[in-house]
């Protein structure tokens, strides 16, 4: 659930960015709204929405959330800044490429892979699967990076689209994938019954 959380601000950037352009009316204020800035406007502020909330809720982010905070306030500032939307189309690969050095890191780094570090309270593996399963993780992540490169520079048009629906169907069928290996091996290392 946490992490379809964190395509909250996305799904908003997506809405806003696919509206006609308009000029609205706000306490006495005129914006633009519709396109690539205002979107990117939108993906800031529900970014800072979001995580505050879940600050002020659990009185804690994790680093993921932290650096991908982070990750939208700088492309995206720069990206209004310098009104281009060059900066913006670098956030996710740069995101997903700090991703999977983080879990490739938990290798060299600390007593346990990092998807161990976050799974473990839940489920109880034997150690090879732990890094087998961090290692799918830095994969995908390697994997989403590239993509999301790709389809930005080289299908502009729909680079928007595969931002949101692309990421999202990607993580959706990483997590499935990862459900049906975690239940397979969690079945296989299940105490027998004892038969009389």
């Amino acid at each position: 659930m946490k992490q379809l959380i964190d395509f909250i601000p996305l799904i908003l950037f997506f809405i806003v960015y696919k509206l006609d352009p308009r000029t609205v009316e706000f306490a006495g204020q005129s914006f633009e709204l519709g396109g690539i800035f205002s979107a990117t406007g939108v993906l800031i502020a529900s970014s800072v929405v979001v995580y505050g909330l879940i600050l002020l809720v659990q009185r804690k982010l994790e680093k993921g959330q932290w650096l991908t905070l982070l990750a939208c306030l700088v492309f995206g500032g720069m990206t209004i800044a310098f009104h281009s939307e060059t900066f913006l189309k670098w956030k996710a690969p740069v995101v997903n490429w700090l991703f999977a050095a983080a879990f490739a890191g938990s290798h060299f780094v600390g007593k346990q892979p990092l998807i161990q570090r976050i799974m473990g309270h839940a489920i109880s593996l034997p150690q090879p699967l732990w890094t087998r399963l961090n290692i799918a993780w830095v994969m995908f992540f390697l994997f989403c990076g590239a993509a999301n490169l790709f389809v930005a520079f080289t299908f502009h048009e729909f680079w928007v689209d595969f931002k949101v629906f692309g990421s999202l169907g990607m993580t959706l069928l990483f997590l499935i994938a990862q459900g049906v290996f975690l239940a397979r091996h969690m079945h296989d290392s299940a105490p027998e019954n004892n038969k009389d």
